[in-house]
């Protein structure tokens, strides 16, 4: 059997994985070892932080929520408590949005609340 070189298959894998570590510094990027491992660990912390973008997203809508209520004097606990006992179900990041672009519909949300907690 004639010898078959495998050259061109390794040397498009290896342009494929030198290009997605085209931003790494040093030796991260021009050879193929390091890059490889390079890669591996870029590729993994992205897993990671797609996930903890969530938790991130969850905080901020948190203290935007906190921010607007203790304008109209009322905690975020106490606004988040005022409103599941008057059965208003809303999630966090619409209550945050809410709360940026309008106040108005925001304080009435918070005046709700406030009756069911006196009650």
């Amino acid at each position: 059997m004639p010898r078959v070189k495998g050259g061109i298959v390794s040397h498009r894998r290896h342009k494929k994985l030198l290009e997605l570590t085209k931003g790494h510094r040093g030796k991260r990027h021009p050879l193929f070892r390091h890059a490889h491992e390079s890669m591996l660990h870029a590729l993994d912390y992205a897993y990671g932080h797609r996930r903890e973008r969530k938790g991130d997203m969850r905080k901020l809508w948190i203290a935007r929520i906190n921010a607007a209520a203790r304008i109209d004097g009322l905690t975020y606990s106490q606004l988040i408590n005022g409103l599941t006992k008057a059965d208003i179900d809303i999630n966090r990041k619409l209550l945050a949005d809410i709360a940026v672009n309008d106040p108005p519909k925001f304080s009435a949300l918070v005046k709700m609340a406030t009756e069911k907690l006196k009650s």
